[in-house]
């Protein structure tokens, strides 16, 4: 029992696991913990009121978590997708009738009839031909339909060279068939990459690598401090008594909670969200939020050639007549394009008449036809004919003057024996001769000529000519164009027609030969060369020929000629390390199956590449959800691969992933800055509580009726709220900085909290730790400097410099060696929330009822004016490191001859 011709579906997760899935993160886990610990701490207090604190971060992190799951709801249904490819009815034969069946009852064995416009309801071995044509551009990447026949299929050999099957989800775009069932289900070639998206596990981005390690980092941090502030105060003050310990850990507590940046989870999200808001005025929509930085870190675009780097159309790009070589300009089945003879645009001669006999004659002897659906011209039946008859307007053709002039009397159809097409005309302007028109491969036709139409006379065919007419086939082949012959003959009685078959087609005279090509998009190479400048590496992946890939790499700039080509087979072939080894410096692969897509995924990333994979068709599906980031194609794209991918381009174009790649980094750099700002502003409060209770007896504050610390609890909790919120989420909106897109991408080694990012958090949060203490040193009496102001007011003055410090860091944040200057007003947003933040911090310290709330009391315009003075350290000081970091910097990219060394090969994550 093989059961029912259908693909398994995986049950989908339920909303609540999915809602769970963004509390998963070690940062949130750090602010439960938070939670925790501030409603113990209450507790002890005595239940007083509302735990501010504990209602907060609580609020905090379940705004976070709802945020991240109303952008992120989309469910995946790839598998859902793939399942929808199964047509409900197949016409089968079945103990000698032929008649429909519900596809879902289709087994092994059943022969199952195909014509024009069948999706193939399963895998089937060929038993019968006539002329059949199948697209299988979804599936493959190959993007002309492949002519089928009944020969034998070698074990191993790649879909796309299978021409005596079929296979499931695929098109009939031309004849007929019949069909032998050799796999259904789950057994067809969708149904294992329906398994192989089960199978896959989407790979964390690293942006998400990097929180978990930062997360990680601080909740470690977080006990260190705590337990060495306790353990000092024991030792210090003995803390003998329970109420004494008490304090210690209360003290301990609030420290814990300063430590921990309440506002990061959130401000990453709302930064990311906007991200996403932005990259979808671009035309990409992403379906994770963190997918948006990832780009940024790519350092390998791993694209499809068919629809994505070209345009899935067919087009001729050469025509060769006897007289000359045109070359034609355009793109796909779009009637704007030029005619160009040795780079000069082609006049009324005998040139562009041998091109529009050769033209007519291969548009005559076709079946198919140019649509317009919603402001795009599209193909109806087979692509390669569309093509002629979209360059029609291109050599001045009127399709409708011909459609009226000719009427076709017969026809000889194409098979794959024969591969050419013909038909019988009727001229009206000629009195209503006859005359036979012939397309088809060179190889067979041009055998069947034996003159050739030039300057308007017949001229018979030489052994000279014939030679010519060869090398111009080889030359178009070997630039990968897709090559058809053109000719006709007169039909000189009626008679002919009624008796007409292919032995017929003989003493032709031949027109031209067409090179035909689905182009590249005309952004593409653009886009490619901004990569390149980026330091990303472009690669492509497809199902094509070997030759075809070769050339349309080498046009858009991939490659360079006589690149290596690694296959499919070569893939199959090597194992775990060798492919690890032979994906190393290929940018070029053809003949690909899905399998083999993914386990190039898996190779680069187990080399440290950070791989963007882009595709439109279902054999991409794999793939891009094993990459870094997924991007499906929005506009032809199969819906398999758009529920597979991490984002989707509605425009369908490369240019739109480059722009992603941009707004990546600007994103990852503002991640950075408002990082830089937060922890440093939160060491700078654990700093001032721990330098202030340890250096206590120093500063003058009074410690004889127990621990006193420099900033009350609630003091604190409202510094972390009125800085940590909206600075820090104008920081993650700063527009983004020149040059972004001439630094390479940054390695997988480079941290976001790197070394250099680390020694500036540490000095920049000490002093704003010696400032707060300075100042409560200058107010009280007994310290190093001899104060009057009781500690109310000291502490007031401590509270307020700490605030000011914080604010004026948001300028430090942008950059961890650049200076402020030039960069105080590119911000409006910033500029806004240090003004709200600071009339906040004016209204706690001068209205009475908030004087109460808070533990201060007003300040005088002097004490206003030493804070501020005191907290414009943190500049001074920042901008002296700054200058010699740039400094160090600047030295070791000078060489000793006084030249710059080598470029690194990887960005370090410093900005």
């Amino acid at each position: 029992d093989v059961g029912p011709n259908k693909i398994a579906v995986v049950p989908p997760v339920a909303l609540w696991r999915r809602l769970a899935a963004q509390f998963a993160d070690p940062v949130i886990y750090l602010l439960l913990a938070a939670i925790v610990i501030s409603v113990l701490a209450w507790f002890a207090e005595g239940s007083s009121g509302v735990p501010l604190d504990a209602v907060v971060i609580a609020a905090i992190v379940v705004v976070n978590g709802l945020v991240g799951f109303v952008q992120e709801n989309k469910a995946e249904q790839a598998v859902a997708a793939l399942r929808d490819l199964t047509r409900p009815e197949a016409v089968v034969i079945r103990d000698g009738r032929q008649g429909p069946i519900a596809a879902a009852e289709l087994v092994p064995g059943d022969l199952v009839v195909l014509s024009l416009g069948s999706v193939v309801p399963a895998d089937g071995r060929l038993i019968e031909v006539n002329a059949l044509q199948v697209a299988e551009a979804a599936l493959t990447g190959e993007s002309a339909p492949v002519m089928k026949s009944t020969e034998p299929v070698e074990p191993r050999t790649p879909i796309g060279d299978r021409v005596g099957m079929v296979h499931s989800g695929t098109a009939v775009v031309s004849g007929r068939a019949t069909a032998v069932v050799t796999a259904t289900g789950s057994a067809t070639e969708v149904g294992r990459i329906a398994t192989m998206l089960e199978e896959t596990e989407s790979e964390p981005t690293p942006l998400q690598q990097e929180i978990e390690r930062v997360g990680a980092v601080l909740g470690i941090a977080v006990v260190v401090i705590a337990a060495i502030v306790v353990a000092t105060l024991v030792v210090i003050d003995g803390l003998r008594t329970g109420a004494e310990l008490l304090d210690g850990l209360l003290i301990g507590v609030s420290l814990a909670v300063a430590a921990v940046p309440e506002g990061l989870p959130a401000v990453l999200t709302v930064v990311l969200a906007l991200g996403v808001q932005r990259m979808s005025k671009r035309n990409a929509l992403v379906k994770r939020l963190v997918s948006v930085e990832a780009l940024g870190a790519a350092t390998i675009i791993c694209s499809d050639k068919t629809g994505t780097l070209t345009r899935n159309e067919m087009m001729v790009r050469r025509i060769v007549v006897p007289s000359g070589q045109i070359e034609v300009s355009g793109s796909g089945y779009e009637p704007e394009g030029m005619l160009h003879l040795d780079g000069v645009e082609l006049q009324e001669d005998v040139v562009l008449d041998e091109v529009r006999w050769a033209l007519v004659g291969g548009g005559l002897s076709s079946d198919a036809a140019l649509s317009q659906q919603e402001g795009r011209t599209t193909a109806v039946g087979d692509p390669t004919e569309a093509a002629l008859l979209a360059a029609f307007p291109k050599a001045g053709i009127d399709q409708a003057r011909i459609a009226r002039r000719f009427e076709r009397r017969g026809e000889i159809p194409f098979t794959a024996e024969r591969k050419r097409m013909s038909t019988i005309q009727s001229d009206s302007r000629q009195d209503h001769r006859l005359f036979m028109a012939v397309k088809g491969a060179p190889d067979g036709l041009l055998d069947r000529c034996e003159a050739e139409r030039r300057a308007g006379r017949v001229e018979p065919l030489t052994p000279e000519r014939v030679r010519w007419w060869a090398e111009v086939v080889e030359r178009l082949a070997s630039d990968a164009l897709r090559t058809l012959a053109i000719a006709y003959r007169p039909v000189e009685a009626i008679e002919d027609v009624a008796a007409l078959d292919p032995s017929a087609e003989s003493s032709l005279i031949l027109l031209g030969v067409v090179g035909i090509i689905d182009p590249p998009r005309e952004e593409a190479r653009h886009a490619i060369e901004l990569a390149h400048g980026a330091g990303i590496t472009v690669a492509m992946i497809t199902g094509d020929h070997p030759r075809t890939a070769a050339r349309i790499a080498q046009e858009l700039g991939i490659a360079e000629p006589d690149c290596r080509v690694v296959s499919g087979t070569d893939i199959a072939d090597a194992d775990g390390d060798e492919l690890v080894e032979l994906v190393a410096g290929t940018t070029v692969y053809a003949r690909v199956a899905p399998e083999h897509k993914l386990r190039i995924v898996n190779a680069l990333t187990a080399r440290g590449e950070v791989v963007a994979m882009t595709g439109d068709g279902v054999n991409d599906a794999p793939a891009l959800k094993a990459a870094n980031i997924g991007v499906a194609m929005g506009i032809t794209g199969t819906e398999v691969s758009k529920e597979a991918a991490d984002m989707i381009l509605t425009d369908d174009n490369f240019a739109t992933i480059v722009a992603a790649v941009r707004e990546g980094r600007a994103i990852f750099h503002n991640i950075r800055s408002f990082l830089r700002y937060l922890l440093s502003s939160n060491i700078g409060e654990v700093l001032t509580v721990f330098l202030g209770v340890i250096g206590a007896s120093i500063i003058g504050l009074d410690r004889d009726n127990g621990v006193t610390v420099p900033l009350l609890a609630v003091q604190i909790l409202w510094i972390n709220l009125v800085t940590d919120a909206g600075p820090a989420l104008a920081l993650g909106i700063d527009p983004a900085q020149h040059g972004l897109m001439d630094r390479p991408p940054r390695g997988l080694s480079d941290r976001v909290i790197d070394r250099s990012m680390q020694i500036g958090i540490g000095i920049v949060g000490l002093t704003m730790a010696i400032a707060t203490l300075a100042v409560l040193d200058l107010r009280l009496p007994g310290g190093l400097f001899e104060g009057g102001d009781d500690l109310t007011a000291a502490r007031t003055s401590a509270f307020t410099v700490l605030v000011l410090a914080q604010l004026f860091n948001t300028f430090n944040a942008r950059s961890d060696r650049e200076s402020i200057a030039g960069q105080l007003l590119v911000n409006r947003w910033l500029l806004a929330a240090i003004c709200l933040s600071l009339a906040l911090q004016v209204a706690v310290v001068q209205v009475p009822f908030l004087n109460e709330a808070f533990g201060t009391v007003p300040l005088a315009p002097l004490d206003w004016l030493v804070a501020t003075a005191l907290a414009s350290s943190v500049v001074w000081v920042a901008e002296i490191r700054k200058a010699l970091v740039r400094r160090a910097a600047n030295t070791d990219e000078v060489g000793g001859n006084g030249t710059k060394g080598p470029p690194r090969p990887r960005a370090t994550a410093s900005s």
